[in-house]
């Protein structure tokens, strides 16, 4: 797997990505998280996916040359607390689902850790949809991160996690 900088000709597979996510969890009657309408049809979120990638946070995991994961890194979403102390904020996470159950996701995660002790940032935080049965708050969990707060959006329920970075790491 090669993780590469986002590019705005990246912006089509970020939105399939979506798609497929969407689907997948549309499937699963979980609608709950992106709702059940494809990104690539929505103007606001084409919009979204062309602002991260005319950015710098962007990146694209590749499985033999194919898109399979972007992940967005920035500064903290509008709706969380700030944080305390400098931060890098994991803002997007997705992949196609062509290649779920490959690890796309850790690895991304693993290269935002990566970057934030390369910048002497010691705290990573991400925030994610906290309903239905609370699958991808343990994913999180899984991948390291402890969950500090809870939030809203409106009705959408929100979980923030973070990861600090151990001494001498950042």
């Amino acid at each position: 797997m090669m993780i590469r900088d986002g590019r705005l000709d990246d912006v089509p597979a970020v939105l399939r990505m979506f798609d497929s996510a969407v689907a997948w969890l549309t499937a699963q009657g979980r609608t709950g998280q992106w709702g059940s309408e494809p990104f690539s049809t929505n103007p606001a979120r084409v919009e979204q996916a062309t602002s991260w990638a005319s950015a710098s946070g962007m990146r694209i995991a590749e499985i033999d040359g194919e898109p399979a994961g972007c992940l967005v890194l920035g500064p903290a979403m509008p709706y969380v607390s700030p944080a305390p102390e400098p931060e890098l904020y994991v803002q997007v996470l997705v992949i196609d689902q062509r290649f779920h159950g490959r690890g796309v996701g850790s690895v991304l995660l693993e290269r935002a850790v990566a970057e934030a002790a390369e910048q002497g940032v010691s705290l990573v935080r991400v925030d994610c949809y906290a309903g239905d049965d609370g699958r991808l708050v343990k994913y999180y969990e899984s991948q390291g991160f402890t969950r500090t707060e809870t939030f809203k959006v409106g009705e959408w329920p929100g979980q923030i996690l973070e990861m600090r970075l151990p001494a001498g790491a950042a």
